[in-house]
Parts: structure tokens; sequence; C-alpha cells
């Protein structure tokens, strides 16, 4: 049996898959691709490459971390780029080190990878090259040429502020944030969306605690807010330093969310078991990852077309049980 017979398709379509056409349906590319594999079909990468001029492949340069947002936007990034037909050819970068990007990127060009994703979280400054293929760059600026660079945003700054405006609508008076490093620019997104909601309602911004993602650095931040006094709402950057927070508070003393209503950021998968469930947005990794890859496979494959706009994530609010009104005098 066939690998066209096996999929129920004709054997144009087969062909259409293995080239890597469009006008086909991710539906019948997943039928022909599963046919293909359980036939024991192995397509001849090199062979394809010779006819068409491309290697059905995209590199990604991103940071090396286990941190949730990068780790999960990486596994979403595979997903796409298999849903579209591609290979995925990774090569991790290390924090300060601003060479790496370049290597990366030089190293993914000499594999011949028909287009490339950045997900680098970092600011390492600005990277001294031109690429010949599409670029991809998520939730950063780009910074460097390219034959073709996309940018998609992951909507971090909306998520930011959907997160501080719940706590205003909420009554409190203000809200704080407990901030991640600097140097990311996830980090400054959700600073900017903290104070764009501040801004819009009128609100005093407090002074930002800068923590560095962990669980222990929202725990060191609870004692900066337990002294303040007074504080009754903080936005946290992210979930982790959100659940380190929450114990501080709690061994200062201090409830949640009866003295003090806390927001996180990512929806970890164990921020809806701690005590207690933590409110916080959740990140849309795979809308982000799809909607990049459309666009950078459409800049592959359709070069002369003029670059589509990038829609713009969805905003999702998880509220569970660590938000409430301020307490009363």
């Amino acid at each position: 049996m066939d690998v066209a017979q096996r999929a129920g398709v004709s054997q144009k379509t087969v062909s259409r898959v293995f080239n890597g056409e469009r006008y086909v349906s991710a539906d019948v590319r997943a039928r022909v691709l599963e046919a293909a594999e359980e036939l024991g079909y192995r397509l001849n990468t090199a062979a394809r490459a010779l006819a068409t001029g491309r290697t059905r492949s995209i590199g990604v340069v991103t940071l090396g971390t286990a941190l949730y947002g990068p780790a999960s936007l990486l596994i979403g990034i595979e997903r796409a780029a298999r849903d579209a037909g591609y290979a995925l050819r990774v090569v991790n970068t290390l924090e300060g080190d601003p060479a790496g990007v370049a290597g990366a990127v030089d190293s993914l060009l000499a594999q011949g990878v028909d287009g490339i994703v950045v997900s680098e979280p970092i600011d390492e400054g600005s990277v001294a090259l031109d690429v010949g293929v599409p670029v991809l760059v998520l939730g950063a600026p780009a910074t460097f040429g390219g034959a073709r660079t996309v940018a998609v945003g992951v909507g971090a700054e909306s998520l930011a502020r959907a997160a501080t405006e719940h706590l205003l609508e909420l009554g409190h008076a203000t809200v704080h944030h407990l901030a991640g490093p600097q140097r990311w620019f996830a980090a400054r997104d959700r600073l900017q969306g903290w104070r764009t909601a501040l801004a819009a309602h009128d609100r005093e911004q407090p002074a930002v605690i800068e923590g560095d993602w962990s669980a222990a650095s929202g725990y060191a931040a609870a004692r900066t807010v337990a002294a303040e006094g007074g504080v009754t709402a903080v936005f946290a950057a992210n979930d982790d330093m959100a659940i380190g927070l929450v114990r501080g508070l709690l061994e200062a003393g201090l409830r949640v969310p009866e003295d003090v209503s806390v927001v996180g950021f990512d929806d970890t998968p164990v921020s809806a078991y701690v005590t207690p469930p933590l409110t916080t947005v959740r990140q849309p990794f795979d809308a982000v990852a799809h909607e990049g890859l459309r666009l950078l496979v459409r800049a592959i494959e359709e070069p002369d077309a003029e670059p589509a706009p990038a829609s713009e994530p969805p905003v999702e609010l998880v509220v569970r049980a660590s938000t409430a009104p301020p307490p009363g005098p």
C-alpha cells in the first residue's frame, strides 16, 4: 500500500505535502504525514532541497533556560512549525554573551535553514548581522537586519494592564509592582503595562520592587512590602515571584487576600494549587507561536508578497482566590 492510498488522497496531494506546497489543509497534511510514518516512508530531504532550493527547516535562536515563559514559547514554536510542515533546528544562547546570538544565527544559516525565529528575551544590545533569510522576532525589538523581518509581540503589556486594572476595579487605591529583571524585554513590557493602567486611572505609582523571576526573590520582597505598611495590592511580574511573595506576607502576619491582594503573571500549572489559589494572567504561548510562524512561513514561501499585519494575542485574566476588595478602615 502506498502513502496516497493509506491517507485516502491523490498522488498529487502527497506530492504537494512532501514538497511543502501551500493550499493543503492542516488535516490532509497531518493524514499524509501520519500515513508516511506508518508505512516507514522517509522523505529524502537532501534531494528535495536540491530540487526546490529550500530545506523546509526553520532555525530558532533562544535563551538556554528552564524558566516557564521561554520554555513554553519554545514548545509552542515547535508545535507551530510541525503544523506548518517545517522541521526545527534550535541553538541555545547564554545570558551575558552578546556574541552568542550572532554565533547562533551563523550556525543556523550554515545549516541552510529557510527562516529564523529569534526568541531572545534579554537585551544584549544590537547584533551586527545582515541575515539573508526571513526572520521572525518574538517579544522583542528587531536588533539586526534581514531580507525580511517580522516582529510579533507576546501581549505582555496588555496582560499586565489587565492584571493591574483587575485590582483597581476591586477598589484598591493603587497597586504596587514586583517587577522582573529589567534586562528582560518581558519585564519592561509588564512594567509599562502596570504604569499605563495606573496612569489611565490617575493613580499614584509606588516605587517598583525588582526581583529576579524566582520565588526566593518574591519571598524577599515581602519584607519590603510588609515594612512599608498600607500596601493592599501587588502585581507580580510572574507567578513564581507571586507565590514567594504570598508566603513571605503570611509569615509577616499579613493575610492574602484579606490584607493584601496578589496577582501573578503566566498561569503556570502550579498556580491553581497553591494556598490561596493564585489570580493571574495567562500567556497565550501557542497563539503567539502560531501567528508568528504563519507570518514567517508566508515570508518564506511568498517572498514578493506584502508583509501581513500580526493579529493581537488574546488577553485572559484568571481570577482565583488571591484577590479581593481592600480591607475596610
